[in-house]
């Protein structure tokens, strides 16, 4: 039978990542940044996708799978952020809405 150490009881809980405060500014630019870096890698495969549809209609020896998953990932990133902008844009409604 294991006994419980009663001093532990007494120690403030450590916790492993400590939370870190953030200003409203850096918050802002964090949040910037991650957008701009997200829109990067959709721009990305947008690019890949279509350097790699143009080479197959030029004849040169790419894999057919390759462009279409290609195609199909830009498409859904594509997707994918047009839904994040609609659902911003009804959140920025929505608080707007509020009465203060």
């Amino acid at each position: 039978m294991t006994s419980i150490n009663p001093i532990a009881f007494n120690q403030p809980i450590q916790q492993a990542n400590p939370v870190k405060k953030v200003t409203p500014f850096e918050a802002q630019q964090n949040f910037a940044a991650q957008l701009k870096n997200a829109l990067e890698k959709v721009n990305e495969a947008q690019a890949i996708s279509d350097q790699k549809t143009v080479a197959l209609a030029q004849g040169k020896n790419v894999d057919l799978h390759d462009v279409m998953i290609a195609s199909q990932k830009s498409s859904i990133m594509l997707q994918t952020t047009v839904e994040v902008q609609s659902k911003a844009i009804e959140a920025y409604k929505e608080v707007m809405r509020m009465q203060i």
